[in-house]
């Protein structure tokens, strides 16, 4: 029998703690973000659909990326027991440098077009993160515009070296002049992939007004304010713009682009060169054998090249091959801090975001670019926590299992008759 009171004043004042109510709305929705999915959501409801779909989009069928995160879900991971790992240590060296993460901003272009703080938030954020930032040459800020923003930090360099070859040495001197300490060589972009999404968006460089784009803005004043209301967009390589981006992408890459290019570039920069874009073994095994620092397995996050190698499974035959040579690094489709502890255990030094930075960036500026790291390093602590491991350096490939839906069909020959 359940032994009935009246209700105390004391313990009814002590269950009605309210909440102190957040003015700031900003705060209030990135706080609201437990996930770089849940700043995925949000950026869409902010951010117009051209911009938001030149984000979020792949090539073709978007099968590379689909695939890509796919591979990080089919992660099993394989836990030690009874082994304290109460203050986890989450720094690494990368490429003669520290990091206070086992990631760092990969490079994405026409990044102020998604929110007009562009890669000043991502280089401040990086800055305050202790983590590096990466420019694109499509980037929408300036060499010296980024150095600014985080002048004591770590700043890399991504160069497309493009048909006008002055150009690319010339972005190349003034990345080593503001003392940009990696230069990431990128090779998986000959011409640009077909991105369907901006085709049918009818999206361009810079946005053209059409009846949809008005219709489609008006619950997004805020964007087009920002966007009217700051400084013209800038390129770091191109000194004029006009037409969809793979117009612009065809119209400055050279798809003749050899390993003569990266033999130059390699006795023009001063500092560490990576080479961005290697989707198999033998490739890898040939860069490290011509004196690189590092390579990044990546198909640039599915947009160039659909049904292209998934960056992550390829990861452990790559480290096998040159680990102990060169730095391997991967990207494409990381979408939690699990996902990059999965890579470390597979052997990469490091990994590279660029959709997660840029689902913060548009969510809330400075702030959500803030929020997305924090989410990663929240993620990042927990899985190494739950694993029983206290740094980096501990994670083993027996930490982790990947299971495949893809398996590869051998190269048997099937009777037909069967």
């Amino acid at each position: 029998m359940v032994q009935r009171q009246l209700p105390k004043v004391g313990e009814l004042l002590e269950l009605m703690q309210f909440k102190k109510p957040e003015l700031d709305a900003r705060k209030r929705r990135l706080d609201a973000a437990l996930t770089i999915a849940d700043l995925r959501t949000i950026a869409k409801r902010r951010t117009p659909k051209a911009a938001f779909d030149y984000t979020d989009g792949a090539a073709e069928g978007e099968l590379s990326l689909d695939r890509a995160r796919r591979a990080f879900e089919d992660v099993e991971f394989h836990p030690d027991i009874l082994r304290p790992a109460a203050n986890v240590d989450t720094s690494c060296e990368i490429l003669g440098g520290p990091s206070a993460l086992p990631f760092g901003i990969a490079p994405t272009g026409f990044t102020r077009l998604m929110q007009t703080e562009g890669e000043t938030a991502g280089a401040s954020a990086a800055a305050a993160a202790g983590i590096p930032f990466t420019l694109s040459t499509l980037g929408t800020t300036s060499i010296e515009g980024v150095k600014a923003a985080n002048p004591v930090g770590r700043n890399w360099f991504q160069l497309y070296v493009m048909k006008q070859r002055d150009i690319s040495y010339g972005l190349v001197e003034r990345a080593a002049k503001a003392g940009f300490d990696t230069l990431q060589f990128t090779v998986d972009t000959p011409i640009a992939g077909a991105r369907l999404r901006d085709k049918r968006n009818g999206f361009s460089i810079p946005p053209q007004l059409t009846v949809g784009t008005i219709v489609n803005a008006i619950p997004r004043p805020w964007w087009w304010i920002d966007f009217l209301t700051t400084p013209k967009l800038e390129f770091a390589s191109l000194s004029t713009t006009g037409g969809t981006v793979g117009e612009l992408l065809n119209a400055a890459m050279d798809p003749t682009i050899s390993y003569d290019d990266l033999d130059v570039i390699r006795g023009m920069w001063p500092g560490k060169i990576v080479v961005k874009g290697v989707q198999n073994v033998q490739d890898a095994a040939r860069l490290v054998d011509r004196g690189v620092d590092g390579i990044v397995l990546s198909n640039h996050g599915g947009r160039q090249l659909d049904r292209a190698p998934i960056p992550f499974h390829l990861l452990p035959k790559v480290v096998r091959e040159v680990g102990k040579d060169a730095t391997v690094m991967v990207d494409t489709g990381i979408m939690n801090g699990a996902d990059i502890v999965a890579s470390i255990a597979l052997g990469a030094k490091f990994t590279l975001i660029g959709r997660a930075y840029l689902y913060g960036l548009m969510a809330g500026g400075r702030q959500g670019v803030d929020r997305t790291i924090a989410i990663l390093r929240s993620e990042i602590e927990r899985t190494m926590t739950l694993l029983g491991v206290s740094s980096l350096e501990e994670l083993e490939p027996r930490h982790v299992t990947q299971l495949t839906r893809l398996v590869p069909v051998g190269d048997q020959a099937v009777d037909a008759r069967v």
